[in-house]
């Protein structure tokens, strides 16, 4: 699934890029966003761009093209 479909406050893990948007892909592996990386997804702006992720203590906020670039698998608690 893509991470924009994922609601507020869920823990997912980062599964893969999508192919249609490989442009986003090394820029968000200079953020740290690898394959395997845990993130929880903290809000969303009232109209879906940024989307604020936390990374462990970091924050990074991502614009609506490269968080639709991002595919997880949701982790249950």
């Amino acid at each position: 699934m893509k991470m924009r479909e994922c609601n507020v406050g869920a823990k997912v893990k980062l599964t893969g890029f999508a192919q249609s948007e490989q442009r986003y892909r090394q820029k968000l592996l200079s953020m740290g966003l690898s394959k395997g990386t845990v993130f929880t997804i903290v809000r969303t702006a009232p109209l879906g761009d940024p989307v604020e992720i936390r990374i462990g203590s970091s924050s990074l906020s991502l614009r609506k093209d490269e968080a639709d670039s991002i595919e997880v698998e949701e982790l249950r608690a």
